[in-house]
């Protein structure tokens, strides 16, 4: 078995920071590359399936992967695993059953693990999520997008929405009832009353969690290429988050990160330790990961390849996992990436246990964004003020190097 990186290679570049650095709350991210069409939005790291999709194949290169870098995490348990994708759901509960397995083998799961699995309702056949929770699922993350057939067409997405509905029936039936359901505003055509709808029907499903996000045109996509006609104008966009903002508080859904909304005791575990700058192990073809060496004061980023082919072949060679050390330069942007994303914010002891680094590093910084109005602040605790939130982008590159 491999260490992601040897104690060796780690004590020769590691960049020290301090002797304060912990390690933080572990999660594990399983990537699976393959969707049933490629969506004209998305940017993420998916591919349109073969006609022979090879299940078990890349089930073996995960439980490899998880071999080689299981190494870096002796002691640690994970709280909470992420199947994403892609479309995990492409892949039967028996092979999801047996990556599930292994891994609680391998690195060993807190009682109260969160395992969440993306679907997307046109990949989900009528009773399988009871399969899933068979398998270990107990969160399920379903890709609803919208509720208006004509957007759903214009998105390049292969379900309607009475697919959505089934698949929420089923998961009631299931017994999970923790599920998100992703949905999207700001979409070619739509108006502030459909903006509404949407958010409406999304509610009368009885979801536990709500990721609610603008259509953004990434570089690199169909859309970012060719912008679909019939984008709302900017000031409809912010009238539509502000009205469904309100339907969601009133329906009882705290809004605790910029696009995420839960209901009492449901946020997602795992997103909450990216934001918080936890650790999590990434496995699978384009999977990221971060892992804190606290004894040797250093933090590691790690990637794997992209294509699919090329991870197989990467992983089946069983060298290490590629690597690259967080500098101290860029530690609090990295950082306030994550943290200022939550709308309560973070404390000040957080980011010295999660970077190591004294609070003099971002101190100044913070004070001149709390006189130009970008955060507030209480005694000991940070956020994004609203004004703050909207311009986002610009108060974070406050903190580059």
């Amino acid at each position: 078995m491999t260490a992601v990186v040897s104690p060796g290679a780690v004590a020769h570049t590691a960049a020290r920071v301090v002797a304060t650095l912990e390690a933080p709350p572990l999660a594990l991210y399983v990537h699976f590359p393959w969707c049933v069409r490629k969506c004209p939005y998305c940017d993420f790291n998916s591919h349109a399936a073969p006609a022979d999709l090879p299940a078990a194949d890349y089930v073996e290169a995960l439980l490899r992967d998880l071999e080689l870098q299981a190494g870096a995490t002796v002691g640690r348990h994970v709280v909470s695993v992420f199947l994403g994708g892609g479309t995990p759901s492409l892949f039967p509960p028996d092979r999801i059953a047996v990556v599930l397995e292994h891994a609680r083998r391998m690195l060993g799961f807190a009682p109260d693990v969160e395992v969440t699995l993306e679907a997307n309702p046109g990949t989900i056949e009528r009773g399988r999520f009871a399969d899933y929770r068979a398998a270990g699922v107990n969160r399920v993350s379903l890709g609803a997008q919208s509720f208006e057939a004509g957007a759903l067409v214009r998105l390049g997405r292969i379900h309607g929405p009475e697919d959505t509905r089934r698949a929420a029936e089923e998961l009631h039936a299931a017994g999970l009832e923790n599920f998100n359901l992703d949905l999207m505003y700001g979409l070619p055509g739509q108006t502030l009353v459909a903006a509404e709808r949407d958010v409406a029907a999304a509610l009368e499903l009885a979801p536990a969690h709500l990721s609610h996000y603008q259509l953004t045109l990434e570089p690199g996509t169909l859309f970012g290429a060719r912008p679909p006609p019939g984008l709302p104008a900017e000031d409809t966009v912010a009238d539509m988050l502000e009205r469904c903002q309100q339907r969601l508080a009133a329906a009882g859904l705290e809004h605790y990160e910029v696009s995420a909304y839960a209901r009492a005791g449901r946020r997602c575990r795992h997103n909450l330790n990216y934001w918080e700058f936890g650790d999590y192990l990434g496995i699978g073809a384009g999977a990221h990961g971060k892992l804190t060496d606290a004894p040797r004061a250093c933090i590691l980023r790690t990637t794997r390849a992209r294509e699919p082919r090329r991870y197989l072949a990467e992983v089946r060679a069983g060298g290490a996992c590629p690597h690259t050390i967080v500098t101290r330069e860029d530690l609090p942007f990295e950082f306030m990436m994550n943290a200022l994303r939550l709308v309560g914010g973070f404390e000040r002891t957080l980011f010295e246990r999660r970077t190591g680094l004294g609070w003099d590093r971002v101190a100044a910084t913070l004070e001149r964004a709390e006189r130009e109005g970008l955060v507030e602040r209480s005694a000991e605790r940070w956020w994004a003020s609203a004004r703050g939130a909207r311009f986002l982008n610009e108060l974070l590159q406050r903190f580059l190097p």
